[in-house]
């Protein structure tokens, strides 16, 4: 028969054996847990993949489609409804690639894709690499094409393409890199987040506005460091492609600063856009000038971003062209 003092002995070695029990439960449930999250981060990032591989092949599949039937053909087979260029600013491209003048005196040109960037849903991507413009069949002007995509009825189409001219050659021996893709993955929102009600289109034109404000009151380097991914990539007029936040503002106040005076404010002008099913992804076009000045020459140049919602709650440029006209 136990004695009170070893029933007491006992009962507190249950409860610590209960304790470590719990303790032991607890944690097995975290490491279940955790278990769960890294195999969906996992999976996320293998869809994702697959969604970057089936973008890759539609831009090659249209390059290769373009130096097959002619550049009019190419462009009219891949262009979707609603679709845009920029000549002299943003053009209705169907109209434009449909109309003889155009087809009769528009260049050859050869491009390959140096970087790609889509969307969880697979709706809403980006490519960017360099440009040889033919004439005859010889170069005779070099670039960075940057093209937003749309997937429609399960079809990747373009939907907006962007040239930023540079002087000097550009070799099209390039390939892209998902290595490339997933830092700007890693500042993304959790899905979660990015799925929020309050997260909208209207949201995205908003921080579209404020940027060219920004631009006014900042300087266009500080602007950019404050709303770019630290991945940020520009595509400017004679400059080679501007990769993470330092490099890249700095590029881009570079350029402004040349174009721009201190005294002319920047205009900015938003004519459209799209946001992906899936919420952290959308693009953004239209044309930023200067208020019109006969002291001073006017600055008009045509614009088109690809924003990320990132993990701070507020969306970030992952990439800015500008196509100055």
């Amino acid at each position: 028969m136990l004695r009170l003092k070893d029933t007491v002995i006992v009962i507190r070695r249950c409860k610590r054996l209960a304790q470590l029990f719990f303790v032991v439960l607890i944690g097995s449930h975290f490491l279940v847990l955790q278990a769960q999250e890294q195999n969906q981060i996992q999976s996320e990032e293998v869809s994702q993949y697959q969604h970057w591989l089936d973008l890759m092949s539609a831009d090659q599949s249209f390059a290769d489609r373009s130096a097959e039937i002619g550049r009019t053909a190419a462009f009219l087979e891949f262009l979707g409804q609603g679709s845009t260029v920029f000549r002299d600013g943003p053009v209705d491209a169907l109209e434009l690639y449909a109309s003889e003048e155009f087809q009769d005196t528009a260049n050859e040109i050869n491009w390959e894709a140096h970087y790609v960037d889509v969307s969880r849903a697979g709706d809403l991507g980006l490519t960017a690499g360099p440009l040889t413009i033919l004439d005859e069949g010889a170069p005779s002007g070099f670039g960075h094409l940057v093209s937003i995509w749309l997937k429609q009825d399960s079809r990747w189409v373009l939907m907006a393409d962007i040239v930023a001219g540079i002087p000097g050659f550009l070799s099209l021996e390039v390939e892209p890199n998902f290595d490339d893709t997933r830092p700007v993955l890693e500042e993304t929102a959790h899905p979660v987040m990015a799925m929020a009600e309050s997260n909208n289109m209207q949201l995205l034109i908003d921080r579209d506005n404020l940027f060219g404000q920004s631009i006014n009151f900042r300087g266009g380097q500080r602007a950019l460091l404050r709303y770019g991914l630290e991945n940020t990539r520009v595509y400017l007029p004679g400059m080679a492609p501007a990769v993470g936040a330092d490099a890249a503002s700095s590029v881009y106040g570079a350029f402004l600063d040349n174009q721009l005076s201190t005294t002319n404010q920047i205009s900015l002008t938003h004519m459209g856009g799209y946001l992906s099913a899936s919420k952290e992804v959308g693009y953004t076009y239209g044309t930023m000038e200067t208020l019109e000045d006969d002291s001073q020459q006017s600055f008009r140049t045509s614009y088109m971003r690809l924003w990320r919602f990132t993990a701070s709650n507020e969306w970030k440029i992952a990439v800015e062209a500008l196509n100055p006209y």
